[in-house]
């Protein structure tokens, strides 16, 4: 492996896995905004996730979390832990200033900007499709531009490349792109990297209050 710059980035597959605890059942909540709303007819049924003014239609049977200022939203069956970065969780994540602000990265902190790839925290982080397998990030995006995300609000948004890689060799078994839209006057930040069907959509036709 290439050595790797000591930003947001850096994550060597030789580290010892450093990953959040596990939140417990008692601290991580049901987000208490989301109200059920049907009236779309076309859309089918679905519900309102509220943040930081940012309001978001959602489908009905996104699971939403609520972790101090960070969001995660369960789009896929299976979650066995519902919180940022962790693996075989499908769905994305929303996160507020505290919790893309000062981030700690060996032994110092970083703020999110956007010009390096969003992480929470140093050390090998698990692949998001097999947690056997380690994330090797890209270093370079592969897009940067703009983002409608309601009227009167555009994200900066940009795409990383990643790669998925054994622990053992390095050996790349998959290759995915992390999405970020960061509105950096409304400190949001939302993240996914499943690729989430319809999610550009629901940020391109979100409201604000």
């Amino acid at each position: 492996m290439r050595k790797r710059s000591p930003v947001l980035a850096l994550l060597t597959v030789a580290a010892v896995l450093a990953t959040p605890a596990a939140a417990s059942a008692a601290s991580v909540a049901s987000v208490a905004s989301v109200a059920s709303d049907s009236s779309d007819s076309s859309a089918g049924q679905a519900k309102i996730l509220s943040f930081r003014g940012m309001n978001l239609k959602i489908p009905a049977d996104w699971r939403v979390y609520r972790d101090g200022d960070s969001v995660v939203v369960v789009t896929g069956l299976l979650c066995k832990r519902p919180e940022p970065f962790a693996p075989d969780c499908e769905g994305f994540w929303i996160f507020g200033p505290r919790a893309y602000m000062n981030v700690p990265v060996g032994g110092g902190s970083i703020t999110y900007t956007g010009k390096t790839q969003f992480h929470p925290f140093s050390g090998v982080i698990p692949c998001p499709f097999n947690s056997k397998l380690s994330w090797y990030p890209g270093e370079k995006a592969s897009y940067r531009g703009l983002r409608q995300v309601g009227p009167g609000h555009k994200a900066k948004y940009t795409t990383w490349p990643n790669r998925c890689v054994t622990k053992d060799t390095g050996r790349t078994t998959a290759k995915w792109t992390q999405r970020e839209w960061f509105l950096p006057t409304s400190k949001i930040l939302v993240v996914d990297v499943w690729n989430t069907y319809g999610l550009s959509g629901v940020l391109k036709r979100a409201t604000w209050s």
